[in-house]
């Protein structure tokens, strides 16, 4: 503390810096969600947990998609049936042309029968292998390792596509949030350098302004400006207060 004070005390004399305080974030912070509507089966995490990448999260009954399946099946079946048979009389029609017993135009219609049949069959398979696919939506995974801050989904509850069920905060994407008056603009610059104190693990280190955004949520002609700073393999998380030496562009 010591240390921080006499610093304090050398800036302001000098002149070259402004004390601020900010807040630690996540710059990669995700909405998990589900792509499909159904019943959740199993919860898999709880807020502040640990996740990995790949790790699931949670899991949604697959009864929906299992009737889908068995229909897209049953289509198919009946497509192959229905095209053996064709086939069997294409043939059978084809060699009666040659002998001149049955008209061009009986063919050309079973030809085309059995091309329609044929492309009819396709899309079934398509679709059984669409259907399959979504097998894989019903078991939402971590898109990235990071913590979970928020849940808002019990198990026995609906997944509802889009809606939001947990968010998943990247803790290897960290950045300091800070405010600056608009009158700071001309002193404050890209790549102006920060001394960083977090008090909670009396923590000391360096740091340089990545952005600087309009607030216009504010009313106040403020500024947010986002810090990107040294680690330094400390344990830190989003919600962590943090003290701001910002050293001024010399002009």
């Amino acid at each position: 503390m010591k240390k921080i004070l006499i610093l304090t005390i050398l800036l302001i004399i000098n002149l070259q810096a402004m004390e601020i305080s900010g807040t630690v974030i996540s710059d990669n912070e995700k909405i998990i969600s589900s792509k499909f509507m159904g019943l959740i089966k199993k919860v898999y995490v709880k807020e502040g947990d640990f996740v990995k990448k790949g790790d699931s999260l949670y899991s949604i009954d697959s009864s929906n998609i299992d009737s889908l399946k068995k229909e897209a099946l049953y289509n198919k079946e009946m497509l192959e049936n229905s095209l053996a048979n064709i086939k069997l009389n294409y043939e059978r029609y084809k060699r009666l042309y040659e002998k001149d017993l049955v008209a061009k135009y009986e063919l050309e219609q079973l030809k085309l029968q059995l091309d329609n049949t044929k492309n009819l069959l396709n899309i079934a398979k398509a679709k059984i292998k669409e259907v399959n696919t979504q097998y894989e939506y019903l078991n939402i995974k971590a898109s990235n390792n990071g913590l979970i801050i928020k849940k808002s989904i019990k198990e026995g509850e609906i997944a509802i596509p889009s809606m939001p069920a947990l968010i998943l905060t990247d803790l290897d994407s960290l950045k300091i949030k800070t405010s600056i008056p608009e009158s700071a603009l001309q002193r404050v610059k890209i790549g102006t350098k920060v001394k960083v104190f977090i008090e909670s693990l009396a923590f000391q280190t360096e740091g340089k302004i990545t952005s600087i955004i309009p607030d216009t949520q504010s009313m106040t002609h403020s500024f947010i400006v986002k810090i990107d700073f040294d680690k330094q393999d400390k344990k830190l998380y989003p919600g962590m207060y943090a003290k701001l030496f910002l050293e001024f562009v010399n002009e």
